[in-house]
């Protein structure tokens, strides 16, 4: 009987879709939040916090699902839960309270400014961690 095959590493597969668009993420939410901390830090410092927030989060899950292994799986699953809280909470946020979002940022309005792809990526992130779980081997760090 043959057996089912398995992904061989978290970036296998659709895994390496996620891992590219989650380091583009992490590139391009790092520069802007970067950017507008430096530029205008006072216009809307609790939006570009949140957005180098997000910029961390993308970086963390790029990370583990290129390393692989059962803890960075769990890192990841952590991650992105984070990630899909805070794109729902200040998404919803920016449209209650527009005065703390003068400016658009990652999550703000649920990533409009990004073609709403903040929203669909820890979904995808969570349903491809799901889609793994139990078939991640040790990792070896």
């Amino acid at each position: 009987m043959a057996e089912r095959e398995r992904p061989a590493s978290l970036s296998s597969g659709w895994g390496r879709a996620l891992v590219f668009v989650y380091g583009l993420f992490a590139v391009a939410a790092t520069g802007r939040s970067a950017v507008q901390l430096g530029l205008e830090p006072d216009k809307a410092p609790f939006a570009y916090t949140l957005s180098l927030v997000a910029a961390v989060l993308y970086l963390v899950a790029t990370t583990c699902l290129l390393l692989g292994g059962r803890r960075a799986w769990l890192v990841a699953a952590v991650a992105v839960s984070i990630e899909l809280v805070g794109v729902l909470s200040i998404g919803t946020l920016s449209y209650v309270d527009t005065a703390l979002f003068p400016d658009k940022t990652v999550w703000s309005h649920f990533g409009q400014g990004y073609g709403f792809l903040p929203l669909v990526l820890p979904v995808a992130g969570l349903l491809w961690l799901r889609a793994t779980r139990g078939t991640v081997a040790p990792s070896h760090v």
